[in-house]
């Protein structure tokens, strides 16, 4: 196998292992079906341009959250409702999506409601948080000390709650 195949055969596999990161992150910044295809297309094809300079020092999960978040923060903070994404027809390899079920989430869309009230940043820290990602993880993810991630996060779980329970 040629080294830009198995390049390709190890972003595939991990991209499928992973790619609810992605549909989670499309969740917060997005509120329809079509944005939320847009982003997941737009966030796979950032992913595959950086994947050449993946060096492997972290996870490719937490690479991933970072490469996805700053897609979807760069793209938002346009404040521009229709995204411009590249063809993603010239993108020659072919990944098994899993179809998106909406309804499973039904049960959390006052979060998420929530949720899409706060920054950029807040979304951020709330998503990895849910993630269950330690701060550590999370200040390494947005390139934040670990001291201000925390104090970051409680002040981001104050507004939710404020905005949940007004």
């Amino acid at each position: 196998m040629s080294v830009d195949k198995e390049l390709e055969h190890q972003f595939i596999t991990n991209l499928e292992k992973h790619q609810n990161i992605a549909h989670k992150i499309c969740r917060i910044y997005t509120n329809d079906k079509d944005a939320h295809q847009d982003l997941f297309q737009e966030i796979t094809i950032q992913l595959w341009k950086a994947y050449p300079k993946f060096r492997g020092d972290s996870k490719f999960s937490t690479w991933m959250y970072r490469v996805a978040l700053n897609t979807a923060i760069t793209l938002y903070r346009k404040k521009k409702r229709e995204i411009k994404t590249q063809d993603f027809d010239t993108v020659n390899f072919k990944i098994k999506a899993e179809e998106y079920n909406d309804e499973i989430e039904q049960q959390i869309s006052l979060l998420y409601a929530a949720i899409r009230e706060l920054n950029d940043i807040e979304k951020a820290l709330v998503f990895l948080y849910l993630e269950e990602k330690n701060y550590k993880e999370i200040s390494e993810t947005l390139g934040i000390t670990e001291v201000n991630a925390r104090v970051k996060m409680n002040r981001v779980k104050t507004k939710l709650k404020s905005i949940l329970n007004p």
